[in-house]
């Protein structure tokens, strides 16, 4: 059986005392849902902007994925959580841009859009990931 570890980086926010960044556990890599958080100020970032949300969020992703071994390009499943069914447009045309630059191989992930309240009003998505590595 292959140990559990968690997976952390100063390149994304720090997570709350309760979870983990992420976890890896053999070939398998789950990062947390990440918000919209500067890494370098701690600062909540683009209220009001679901695309430099997004962008932001997915940064935090890549940083994490990397702590753990993982690219963009490993990631299998990508979920994300939007607070308005109109920002659907904007988080996907940012989520679009940032995603298909960073898979060389041409296979994207995966993908869920669930529309839900989050634990910040300022926050209009969260995103995690599920990335396999080889």
């Amino acid at each position: 059986m292959t140990d559990k570890s968690a997976v952390s980086t100063t390149d994304a926010p720090p997570p709350m005392p309760v979870f983990s960044q992420g976890v890896r556990k053999g070939n398998i890599l789950q990062v947390s849902g990440q918000g919209s958080v500067d890494p370098a100020s701690g600062d909540f970032v683009f209220a009001g902007d679901v695309k430099g949300q997004t962008t932001r969020v997915l940064q935090n992703i890549e940083a994490i994925l990397k702590a753990g071994g993982a690219s963009m390009d490993d990631v299998v499943m990508l979920r994300v959580y939007l607070t308005q069914r109109e920002d659907f447009g904007a988080m996907n045309e940012a989520y679009a841009e940032f995603v298909s630059t960073r898979t060389p191989s041409g296979v994207l992930p995966s993908r869920t859009t669930v529309f839900t309240g989050l634990p910040l009003p300022d926050m209009l998505v969260e995103i995690d990931a599920l990335a396999v590595l080889s």
